[in-house]
């Protein structure tokens, strides 16, 4: 199967480095192609549209995107994100749908007329992969048909977030069923009807002596009696409805015990399952929201309004090279992120934790850079709701927690490179013993040098 859309020249490709034009098969092309209209035709235009909507009714989700998933449900657009080694998939590579998330990310709910939104992708990429048979006839089938919205809860107000062996809402597991007691923070918020389930990790065996085997994940039906939504949490002042974060108590909630997810115990192995890939799609859609702050930036600086001293503000020195700096800065994150969806690919999730921390630490971090720039550019206007900017860069600080801190990553980086001292250290002291060899020959008398005699 060969694709006739041209690659060259095509802006749907104009970002895409020719390393990975080169791994893209005609299916991906032809998706890349599509994705790219979809977000230019369909979304950029009914931004305003949008919120005319939500402004109507605040947790229900607009008019506009309840149609939109319809229209792109029927073009085969849906849940590109589920990698092709699953039955399920659309059958894009890792790296195939980075492309097509960046993409997506230049609204931040284009990704939700797609079903390719957080926490979604997680949440579908986890049922996928660990399910049995009739949870997925349960759970996975309607979330990927777009039937109704789910959440992740893991988070916890009184427990160190960066240590998930703390996680203590208290699960106690019967013969035929599993009573929950205890409180969460951010899953997604009841308030929108949509939002039907829960996956929610507890711990179910605390006297455990393996902290990593104490912990179940299972599935949590909104309408559960003694589910309780106590409010929803602003983020950095927004409610982010339709979906928002809520808190929540559970106080004696029943489920039965074939909600459990792969089995008591086995919750770590599906945390880290699920928030690999999910902490990527974060950043995959991040450099798409940037790509739209500097495209922002640029109409700014190019503004026939706005000329102060008689020029166009692009034409000042200072901003020509803070737009460079923004160009240059995007272009390497999106090498970062490239690179964690390939080794992904090749190496599998577990293997390419390395890449996808490197990705979740570097790339909300420069990004935030790089709209807080664009904000520069455009003034005092651009903090306001003239432009999408301050919702793209609340987006962007937010991607640097969610997940977990910066400081759970680079500790996880860290730890796993310090396990390579010993192996530099030897080869280290090889490079001595053949420098003492040469001063042999030479005549020299050694010195020490590197710390190592």
């Amino acid at each position: 199967m060969t694709s006739n859309i041209q690659v060259e020249g095509n802006p749907a490709f104009a970002r895409i480095p020719p390393w990975v034009k080169a791994k893209l098969r005609p299916i991906a092309i032809e998706k890349i192609q599509q994705v790219h209209d979809w977000i230019e035709n369909e979304c950029i235009p009914a931004e305003r549209i949008y919120k005319a909507q939500l402004k109507e009714a605040r947790w229900t989700t607009p008019a506009i995107v309840t149609e939109l998933r319809k229209k792109a449900k029927a073009q085969g657009l849906f849940n590109l994100f589920l990698p092709n080694h699953f039955e399920e998939s659309p059958g894009l590579t890792n790296l195939e749908y980075s492309c097509c998330a960046e993409i997506m990310g230049r609204v931040y709910w284009g990704a939700q007329t797609l079903n390719c939104h957080a926490p979604e992708t997680g949440n579908i990429e986890l049922l996928a992969k660990y399910c049995t048979p009739e949870q997925k006839k349960k759970w996975l089938h309607p979330l990927m048909n777009g039937d109704f919205s789910s959440a992740y809860s893991m988070t916890e107000p009184d427990r160190a977030s960066s240590d998930a062996t703390q996680v203590g809402i208290k699960m106690e597991i019967t013969d035929e069923e599993v009573i929950i007691n205890g409180r969460k923070l951010y899953g997604n918020c009841k308030y929108n009807d949509e939002m039907q389930i829960f996956i929610l990790m507890g711990c179910s065996d605390p006297d455990n002596k393996n902290p990593w085997n104490r912990h179940t994940t299972l599935v949590v039906p909104a309408n559960t009696p003694g589910l309780k939504q106590v409010r929803n949490l602003s983020i950095m002042g927004y409610d982010w409805a339709p979906e928002g974060h809520g808190e929540y108590i559970y106080e004696n909630v029943r489920v039965p015990r074939e909600n459990i997810i792969l089995g008591p115990g086995r919750a770590f192995e599906i945390a880290q399952g699920r928030l690999g890939p999910g902490r990527i799609h974060h950043c995959m859609r991040l450099i798409g929201q940037a790509e739209r702050a500097y495209e922002l930036a640029l109409v700014r600086c190019y503004e026939p309004r706005k000329k102060p001293r008689g020029k166009f503000i692009g034409e000042f020195d200072s901003n020509i090279e803070r737009v460079a700096d923004m160009r240059m800065t995007i272009d390497a994150m999106r090498l970062v992120v490239l690179n964690a969806a390939d080794t992904m690919d090749l190496q599998g999730n577990k293997a390419g934790r390395y890449a996808i921390a490197q990705s979740k630490i570097m790339v909300p971090n420069a990004l935030l850079k790089v709209i807080d720039e664009a904000m520069q550019i455009y003034g005092g206007q651009g903090l306001t709701q003239h432009t999408p900017l301050p919702e793209i860069w609340t987006y962007a600080r937010f991607v640097r927690v969610a997940d977990g801190p910066d400081s759970a990553h680079r500790h996880q980086v860290g730890r796993d490179q310090m396990k390579t001292a010993q192996g530099f250290r030897a080869r280290a002291e090889k490079y001595t013993e053949r420098y003492k060899e040469l001063c042999r020959k030479w005549n020299l008398e050694p010195e020490e040098f590197w710390g190592i005699v």
